[in-house]
């Protein structure tokens, strides 16, 4: 899962050239030598199969216009939300680095601002996903630190300036098969179409239905995009009825793009079935400025329940992301805007809240229900004993803060045990970060075939069987989940 492995092999960094812990071979491996060879046959069975990216954030538009990524720190690290919060914790001001559209400070100085922080990632998931990126995406054999950041911005800027590094070139590169990207429902979708219709591209770039916008009654403009929804979609109906057709019209536009899922960034975890009228009344109250935090906790968990009733009825997998607190810091947000490194995580219960959703639709034939959390104490607590009954059910892979390695390996014991290793999503990438996608993948099936190691070791899966196992993990899993 390299980049132009033999080009890589061969790269000379212009900053030295000492070891990289990115390119021993063993990297996340068991320490024990007898499990460690397990592990490694496991691995390469699946190292180099395709990239299936059924859930990330990546803007289709960059790979239909194959336009040259920005500089280093434009690509690198304001976009990169797992980089920048760890740096203004430490005392970086989200102005140096160049968040919320702020272009008073130079590429070159934000640059130095993050590899003078280089070592406060060790340890950390962004860190590693980051020394794999620069080693096997972009050939740089040393490590960083401030005499050689200039050396290495210069380095990586040419480098992205050169054809082996446009979108497109690095997509056929990474060995990505699909890609999904995240879209406001009332996208035209253009890009993706021209992607399609493209006989030079060979892979698969769909939409993803994410109608958060639509359905939370504090989020920025919710009644005039709720007012252009019915008027683009609606059929010519008005109120609740008309906002619930177009959503359905809209949804029907995306599969006829090639969209399999429909992604939901639910404040809880929280299902409800209202009748009409009472749905009605408080989407009506909404418009008039009235509604309450209460009240817009009941109609997100209403049209929980709806997407659900929706998806039974188009087809498309329901994704749920909960139990985040977006935009901790209102002062943050006011200056810097959404997506700036303060969203964090609160604890959500899964069981009571999905069950109502789940005792009309959980054994619906065709749908497809996949679960995440930030809240790694469900897993096998809730989340798993769900999944190991409804077979709408397939677990979340670790979202967020937890998909880092230790967490993983924690994801992995707590499921498996309870569900088996059939009903989990595979690995979800969740990235805006599009260079760090291999990097992120290959962390996940050397979690996976340190996991099945083990197992092996103590005998109890046969050896044989964890090389099908460790395929269905990386392959088949996300194919199976989300309809592919």
């Amino acid at each position: 899962m390299s980049h132009t492995s033999a080009n890589a092999a061969n790269a000379t960094s212009v900053a030295g050239t000492q070891p990289s812990l990115a390119a021993d071979s063993d990297r996340l491996l068991p320490a024990d030598p007898g499990t460690r060879a397990i592990a490694r046959d496991l691995l390469a069975r699946v190292e180099n199969l395709p990239i299936i990216s059924p859930h990330g954030h990546v803007e289709a538009s960059m790979l239909e216009l194959d336009t040259p990524f920005p500089d280093p720190a434009t690509l690198l690290v304001s976009p990169d939300h797992y980089v920048t919060r760890l740096l203004h914790a430490n005392g970086v001001t989200l102005d140096r680095l160049r968040m919320g559209g702020t272009t008073s400070v130079e590429p070159r100085e934000t640059w130095r601002e993050f590899v003078k922080a280089w070592p406060l990632f060790d340890g950390t998931a962004s860190g590693y996903w980051m020394r794999d990126s620069f080693e096997h995406v972009f050939g740089l054999r040393t490590e960083l630190n401030e005499a050689n950041a200039d050396a290495i911005f210069d380095e990586l800027d040419t480098k992205l300036k050169s054809p082996e590094f446009l979108p497109r070139q690095l997509f056929k590169d990474f060995n990505i098969e699909v890609l999904a990207t995240t879209d406001d429902p009332l996208d035209d979708l253009a890009s993706h179409a021209a992607i399609a219709k493209d006989p030079t591209f060979a892979g698969r770039v769909l939409p993803t239905f994410r109608p958060d916008a639509y359905i939370k009654f504090a989020a920025a403009g919710w009644s005039q995009k709720v007012e252009e929804l019915i008027s683009a979609a609606g059929d010519g109906l008005t109120g609740y009825t008309g906002y619930i057709r177009a959503l359905e019209n809209r949804r029907q536009y995306f599969v006829d793009h090639g969209a399999v899922s429909a992604d939901h960034g639910s404040r809880t975890a929280m299902t409800l079935r209202l009748d009409d009228s009472a749905a009605s009344e408080l989407f009506e109250k909404a418009r008039r400025g009235e509604a309450t935090a209460a009240d817009a906790d009941v109609f997100e968990a209403h049209m929980m329940y709806q997407m659900a009733r929706m998806s039974v009825s188009d087809g498309l997998v329901m994704t749920l992301h909960p139990g985040v607190f977006r935009n901790h810091s209102t002062e943050t947000f006011k200056k810097f805007g959404a997506d700036t490194g303060h969203d964090i995580p609160f604890a959500v219960s899964y069981t009571e809240a999905l069950r109502p959703m789940l005792e009309d639709f959980g054994t619906a034939p065709g749908f497809h229900f996949i679960p995440f959390t930030i809240d790694e104490t469900v897993f096998s607590r809730e989340i798993a004993p769900l999944a190991g009954f409804y077979p709408s059910v397939f677990i979340g892979a670790p979202w967020w803060f937890l998909d880092a390695p230790d967490a993983m390996l924690r994801f992995r014991s707590a499921v498996t045990e309870t569900a088996g290793f059939s009903r989990s999503s595979g690995f979800i990438d969740d990235t805006r970060a599009f260079c760090s996608i291999p990097a992120r993948h290959n962390t996940s099936r050397r979690i996976e075939a340190s996991f099945l190691a083990r197992l092996v070791a103590e005998r109890r899966v046969s050896e044989a069987r964890a090389h099908e196992i460790i395929v269905d993990i990386v392959d088949s899993a996300p194919r199976r989940a989300f309809k592919l």
